[in-house]
């Protein structure tokens, strides 16, 4: 006989949560008690009547999904974990925040089972989740065709004040507004306190009206009202055309005598006296550490089979879809598995070779060529595809307001992010959480400081995002030193876990694609340039998959070198030239290229030394940026070629000259280093 929630139960398990969180953070000495207390009801509400999962697979890909974007209440999450069967056993939650641990401070992608993305950075959960609930109207649109398919699940989310008033979350609902995601459903935690007091010392917008105006549907709802929630949860399900923000009034420090709605409640444990008279308050046995009562494990193990058996029920119209629909099927398997041509990198280096252009656009040939063989991309600019930042692909249709009239607008594979680089890239990371599509974006490359949040999130998480910038240095010319990238090179490259690929030529660039498609285990990007470069002539052995080893031999001297310049992206053109220059002068140079220093780093150090000999020969890195992490390949008494400031504004050819990047005044610089 099934248990009843009655309201007694219900209110036992939503006091499980809380005193799991006070008794958790007492332990530690440290986190957030305040949220998680205030959300117990809305929380149990969404997880145990409205959420699809199955605990024992927290990877299956016909799952809702859950973002709890202010992950400083991680302790909520970890309760539900554990409470619904997830591998998160109660000797995790004593060692909460400790090292080693899966119940880190905030909710980390990998280290958790069921934990769908990292959060903490107020505003990252919020943009992320838009992405994944556009990856799975994408994949529903290309995939499924028809009921039962793939795609069809829903994007939950919780989100806070603090969330909202970070800029990102205004471009995030903007943009999943404008597209209309109507199986994105956020809870906004309207508990009206921040850690300073109250929120309307700087958060006083009416929240409706705005995301109203965003294109979102909008309820209100008291969170101790579980009927409300219900109703405002099935009504967000049944419009399908608009996401849908529940404003869910709720008390920050639940329960707590003296903490209770008030700012303090925020951080912190509650302190020994706090905790026992919250627990007396609760109706809790006061002496109790971690208590998980027998009958809410009851009920619990009641609802982990109930979501079991509802997901044997999804599974069944999957196979049954599957059935009825196998090239779908196999195409979507496919995409799931990441399945990629065996001979990828040879298919898109076909015809680079001897070509000069600027990399930008050898870029947007091989993203052309990749759609013809990577069927499960999507990817698009911040309304600058008509820069190649990437372009837009015409045989891969526009995803959104942008689509043709008679074209599914979720069909397509461009996507048009509008002017919000903040949300560009969290956006990309969250299809890329999904599991089903290979996302890129891209933009200048100076924008990229807009984005740092979330490419940091995405080497943390090791998630598969591509991030494609053009303009690459000083070299755009004339827009000046505001877009003129200078230190951006050496700050991407210090991102643990983020290869940069600066290329220079189209052999480069297409075996950069291709190492990121075929070997990545996470995010990567790339460098290009907006000006033409000259062809590359290469007069050392060479191999296309030597750029996967990140640096190599371009041209060498006939003896040991007299110097050996190390050069990247653009720069080695003028580095072979200034090497032509040294030779009528009697110095021996030896070019290398470094594509990847990351890679280069990975290699054994027997070959970095073959490439680049640490015996005493002088060095010299070249590059259109302050260089300074390539100070790695050259050490400290190398030479760093590069730039000592910011730019200029004029036409590139000039900057060359003025900034010295020309084959005589490298020519020149390098003959002083080796002779001085």
């Amino acid at each position: 006989m099934a248990i009843d929630l009655t309201p007694a139960l219900r209110a036992e398990i939503e006091n499980t949560l809380r005193c799991l969180t006070i008794d958790a953070v007492q332990r530690a000495g440290i986190g957030h008690v305040g949220a998680p207390m205030g959300l117990a009801r809305p929380a149990l509400e969404l997880w145990d009547r409205h959420l699809s999962f199955d605990p024992s697979d927290p990877r299956w890909p016909l799952r809702d999904r859950f973002v709890l974007s202010n992950g400083h209440a991680s302790m909520l999450l970890y309760g539900l974990l554990n409470l619904y069967g997830f591998d998160l056993p109660m000797s995790e939650i004593e060692r909460f925040r400790q090292l080693g641990s899966r119940t880190p401070g905030h909710p980390e992608y990998g280290e958790t089972p069921g934990v769908e993305m990292t959060t903490g950075p107020l505003g990252q959960g919020f943009a992320h989740g838009v992405g994944m609930a556009l990856a799975g109207r994408v994949t529903a649109a290309r995939y499924a065709g028809a009921e039962g398919g793939p795609g069809c699940h829903h994007v939950y989310g919780i989100v806070s004040d603090g969330d909202l008033m970070e800029g990102v979350s205004s471009e995030a609902g903007s943009f999943a507004g404008s597209h209309g995601l109507g199986n994105l459903i956020y809870l906004f935690d309207d508990n009206r306190i921040t850690i300073d007091g109250a929120t309307d010392l700087t958060f006083r917008e009416d929240v409706p009206k705005r995301f109203e105006a965003q294109g979102w549907q909008v309820a209100s709802v008291d969170g101790e009202d579980h009927g409300g929630l219900a109703s405002a949860l099935a009504a967000a399900r049944e419009d399908t055309e608009r996401p849908s923000l529940i404003v869910t009034r709720t008390t920050i420090g639940h329960g707590s005598p003296n903490f209770e709605g008030q700012s303090k409640a925020h951080g912190g444990p509650l302190g020994a006296e706090e905790n026992r008279a919250t627990k007396e308050r609760l109706g809790w046995p006061v002496d109790s550490e971690l208590l998980v009562p027998e009958s809410v494990r009851a009920y619990m193990h009641e609802r982990i089979e109930a979501k079991k058996a509802a997901r044997q029920a999804r599974d069944a119209e999957f196979e049954a879809w599957r059935a009825a629909n196998t090239a779908r099927a196999t195409a979507f398997e496919a995409a799931l598995e990441r399945k990629l041509p065996p001979n990828l990198g040879e298919i898109l280096c076909e015809g680079m070779e001897g070509v000069g252009s600027a990399t930008r656009k050898h870029s947007a040939k091989v993203l052309d060529r990749l759609w013809d063989h990577v069927p499960n991309l999507i990817g698009g600019s911040a309304d600058l595809a008509g820069s190649s930042a990437p372009p837009i692909i015409a045989k891969a249709g526009i995803v959104g307001p942008g689509a043709a009239a008679d074209a599914d607008p979720f069909a397509g594979g461009n996507l048009h992010f509008g002017v919000r680089e903040h949300a560009m890239a969290a956006i990309t990371n969250g299809i890329a959480l999904d599991g089903t599509l290979i996302p890129y974006c891209g933009t200048f490359m100076i924008f990229s400081d807009y984005m740092r949040p979330a490419i940091r999130l995405a080497a943390l998480m090791k998630v598969r995002s591509v991030f494609i910038f053009t303009h690459d240095s000083i070299f755009l010319g004339e827009d000046g030193p505001t877009h003129q990238p200078v230190e951006q090179l050496d700050s991407l490259r210090a991102v643990p876990n983020f290869p940069v690929f600066r290329p220079a030529d189209g052999i480069e660039t297409a075996m950069a694609y291709a190492w990121i498609l075929e070997c990545a285990d996470g995010p990567a990007m790339l460098a290009l340039t907006r000006q033409d470069l000259p062809v590359l002539e290469r007069s050392a052995p060479f191999e296309a998959a030597d750029v996967w080893r990140g640096g190599y031999i371009v041209r060498d001297s006939e003896g040991p070198p007299a110097v050996v310049l190390v050069a990247t992206g653009s720069e080695v053109p003028l580095a072979c030239a200034a090497a032509d220059s040294l030779a009528g002068e009697g110095v021996a140079a030896r070019v290398v290229s470094l594509p990847c220093l990351e890679l280069f780093r990975q290699q054994t150090m027997e070959y970095q030394e073959a490439i680049v000999p640490d015996d005493g020969t002088p060095l010299v890195a070249v590059e259109a940026g302050l260089g300074e992490s390539l100070r790695a390949v050259v050490g400290r008494k190398g030479l760093i070629y590069g730039m000592k400031g910011f730019g200029a504004s004029a036409p590139w050819q000039d900057l060359a000259e003025h900034f010295g990047f020309t084959p005589e005044k490298l020519t020149k610089a390098v003959l002083d280093f080796v002779r001085s």
